[in-house]
Order: structure tokens, then sequence, then C-alpha cells
């Protein structure tokens, strides 16, 4: 019974491949395969070319600035300063005068800090005085600046280089949270490149089906495999072309990236960059596993390239109700909903992947990884059952009762 089980385990992957490889080659040896590569590079150079512009020109614009809050004459002497220094010394900080103080004032560097961030790109506060003077910022813009504050008020107050001013730090945001802020912002990235890769790669998978239908080239299909087998082998071939059109679009698009500094506001994500990656690719996979299998189902039962064209509002409706329902659950993280986004399909592969950003544990992914593959497995069955029920059926189902009256009535 093991042989017979092994046999028909075996004659069903081979069946899988054979579909596999005849719609693989079939897409990519296409001409429309190398309009399709083409096309989304485009709108995707022009973007990236303009964010970098954009965040150029925002950089030079917008540059991180010191805000002072020292009494009239402290503030003149150290912009005195910063502009002597400037000529020898690089990497100072470019401060201007937040708040004017009189002899005896005294202010809330805090919040003096939150009001002048509001609508300018201070970001940091400079108080106290010359000889006592307390920066006031996030850890990283503190400690950066920290060593310059202090040889800008030693020049602005004559003395000796080699005696310094103490400079007294107050951080409002450790390194920590900073990190943690930045990795968010690296899962919110990836969550949005993995839906509008999904987006835009996996409607082909519905059209395909009903373009085969019309041909009817899935019934001679269904004829000689069984019907999961050109479900699941249908589903492979497509990842395949996708897989290597993002392989293109990566070899063309990373350089770019690389060279605007677009990469350098995400931080690295807590599983590393390399595992990060990997767990993308598997990640992608199912997502685009998931959702295709749904538009295998979708497209095997509409009988026009019009159904699918009425259907494709639907879908792509789904893609993003999928989408902010896993971008709500980042916010979220370890409570009930983030849990609901894991174990529900669709959304698992996006709040997996931005799980990935933030927290360097890996087993949790192998769960994932487990339980998502066994949904795809899931759809693909129902999909295929409920094609061979509605489509292929040759006609009405035939009752006990019909087969013995037609029997009965059958001449002797």
């Amino acid at each position: 019974m093991n042989d017979t089980f092994g046999g028909s385990t075996r004659r069903f992957w081979r069946s899988i491949m054979v579909i596999a490889r005849r719609d693989f080659g079939a897409i990519l040896f296409s001409r429309s395969f190398i309009f399709f590569l083409l096309g989304p590079l485009l709108p995707v150079f022009v973007a990236v070319m303009a964010g970098g512009i954009g965040a150029s020109v925002s950089g030079k614009i917008e540059a991180p600035k010191l805000g002072l809050a020292l009494e009239s004459s402290e503030a003149d002497a150290f912009l005195a300063a910063r502009k002597r220094l400037a000529e020898s010394v690089s990497d100072l900080p470019d401060a201007v005068v937040i708040i004017r103080l009189k002899p005896g004032d005294r202010i809330m560097a805090r919040s003096a800090l939150a009001r002048a961030k509001g609508g300018s790109p201070v970001t940091a506060l400079l108080s106290g005085s010359l000889t006592n003077p307390k920066l006031t910022g996030p850890e990283a813009q503190v400690d950066r600046w920290r060593g310059g504050v202090a040889l800008i008020a030693a020049e602005a107050l004559r003395t000796d280089a080699s005696q310094l001013p103490t400079v007294a730090l107050d951080k409002t945001i450790s390194a920590r949270a900073d990190t943690v802020r930045k990795r968010i912002r690296t899962a919110q990235a990836s969550q949005m490149m993995l839906f509008l890769l999904t987006m835009l790669l996996a409607g082909m998978v519905m059209s395909n089906m009903v373009e085969e239908k019309a041909n009817k080239i899935i019934e001679v299909l269904a004829a000689a495999v069984p019907m999961d087998a050109v479900f699941y082998g249908k589903l492979i071939a497509m990842l395949g072309v996708s897989l290597v059109g993002l392989s293109i679009w990566g070899l063309v698009m990373l350089p770019i990236g690389l060279s605007g500094g677009g990469l350098d506001r995400l931080a690295a994500p807590a599983v590393g960059w390399p595992m990060f990656i990997a767990l993308g690719l598997l990640y992608f996979s199912f997502a685009y596993l998931l959702l295709g299998s749904l538009f295998l189902t979708i497209g095997g039962l509409a009988a026009t390239v019009r159904e699918v064209q009425t259907l494709s509002m639907p879908a792509t409706m789904l893609q993003l109700i999928v989408f902010f329902f896993a971008s709500y659950a980042l916010g979220a993280m370890g409570e009930p909903i983030e849990w609901v986004a894991i174990l529900f399909p669709l959304t698992s592969p996006y709040t997996m992947l931005a799980r990935a950003a933030v927290e360097p544990d890996f087993w949790p992914h192998l769960a994932a990884i487990v339980w998502q593959a066994f949904c795809v497995a899931l759809i693909i069955k129902g999909g295929s059952t409920l094609f061979r029920k509605t489509v292929m059926k040759s006609g009405p189902s035939m009752g006990k009762r019909t087969f013995l009256r037609k029997l009965l009535r059958r001449p002797a």
C-alpha cells in the first residue's frame, strides 16, 4: 500500500511539474512578457528619481538645526563664534535663535523644544548659559552635537580650547526608542513593497485561467491530469514568472536605490538584512500563492473576460482591505488584533514580514510558514473541487430514484 501511495504521489507531482513547465515556458518566452517587464520600470524610475530629488531638496531646506534659548548677548556671541569656526571646523550644528531671554529668566527646555519643533527643523535645544550649557533633544542628536556646542561656547567665551565647558545632556528619546521607531519605518516600507508587488503580479493568474477556459485548453488539461495538479501547476508557473520579473527589476532598481541613499533612512531589521530578505521572498511567495489561489478559483468560475473585468474591482478592494488590516496590526504588536492578523491567511505574510523587522525571534516565522502553506493547500483543494462541480460537470446529477425510474422504463 505504501508503494501505491508513493507512486500516486509521484504521479501527482509529475503532473504538477508538467503543467508548471508548460505555463512557465509559454509566458516567459512570449513577447508580452517583455512588455510586462518594461511596464512598471518607467513609472518606478520616475518615482525614485522624483523622490531622490525631493529628498535632496528637503535635506537642503530642512537640515536639522539647533535651537538657542539664551540671553540675547550670549545668543549673539554663540552665533558669531559658530560663524568664525565654520571656516575651519566642519560638522558644527547649524543654530537658530528660538527664545531670547532676559537676565534671570528661566524656561522649561522640553516644553520649549516641543513648541519649536512645530513646523521647523529644530531637533535639539541649547539652554542654560555659555559657561554651563545644557542640550535637550534625542539621544543621537545631542551626542552628535555635544562636542561642537562645547567648542563654539569656548570660542564665544574666548577661553582656551583645551578648557571646554561641560555640556549637560537631557535626552528626550533613548537610542533604543529611536531604533524601534526606525525599525517600524522599515516594517511599513516592507509591507508597502509587498502589497504593491502582490497587487501588480497576482492578477495575471485570473486572466490566464479565463483565457484557457475560453480556448477549451483547461478541459484538455483536466482530462489528462487531476484538477488539483492543474491549479498547483499554474500557481507555481506564475510564481516562477513573478520571481523572474522581481529579479530583473531588482537588478535594475537596486543601484538606483543605493545611489539615492533611500536605504539610509531605514534601520536594519531585527533579524538582520540577509534573513529579512530571505523571509521577504518567502512571504512574497506565500502572499502570491494565497491571493493567486483565490484569483484562480474566481477565474475558473468566470465565464468571460468581461466577468473578470467586473470582478477585478472587488479583487482590488480585497487587497486594499488586507493591506490596511495588516498595517493596523503593526501598530498593535502583542495585542489580540495582531494575532488575528497572523492567523488570517491573507494578512499573515504582511504581518509576519513586519514582525521580522521589529522582533528578533525566528521561531514564530517557522510556525507562520507552515500555517500559510496549509492554507494554500486548503484553498487550492476547495477551488479545484468547486471548479469540478460547477464548471467541468457534463450534465445534471442523477439521483438513485431517477436512475431506477429510467431503468424500469427501458424496453426489454
